[in-house]
């Protein structure tokens, strides 16, 4: 509340109260409209500030739901490509105290559509 209204795409970081977790990192994922209003790069952008938040902060490890997937209807094929080329790309490039990044998943068929855009990721940078 103190902070405000978070835009699509941003996050924020606060203590974790009386969570294990000594921080949250909220985002707010975009809703989708069909992949014609700029789904896509706003999904990329909140994985990408959290993934800053947790470096600006020094946090060696974040976990991420799978963004948007739920009432907000993202096909979640399209996210995990999405969830998985942002984080990967960011441990490649950026200079990170993040040591480990997890994705916990609602259920198997998620996990699967986040196994195979790692796989795909995967073998794509080995072409």
């Amino acid at each position: 509340a103190r902070q405000g209204r978070l835009p699509t795409g941003q996050a924020v970081i606060t203590t974790g109260g009386n969570l294990k977790a000594r921080y949250v990192i909220h985002t707010v994922g975009p809703v989708w409209h069909g992949g014609s209003g700029n789904e896509a790069e706003l999904l990329r952008s909140s994985y990408h500030e959290c993934l800053k938040l947790a470096t600006e902060n020094k946090l060696a490890s974040i976990s991420f739901p799978s963004i948007s997937t739920g009432a907000y209807g993202y096909p979640v094929d399209e996210a995990a490509g999405v969830a998985v080329s942002t984080v990967v790309s960011f441990l490649k490039e950026q200079s990170t105290s993040l040591r480990h990044v997890v994705f916990v998943l609602f259920d198997s068929r998620t996990h699967q559509s986040y196994c195979s855009a790692l796989r795909s990721y995967l073998n794509r940078s080995e072409e």
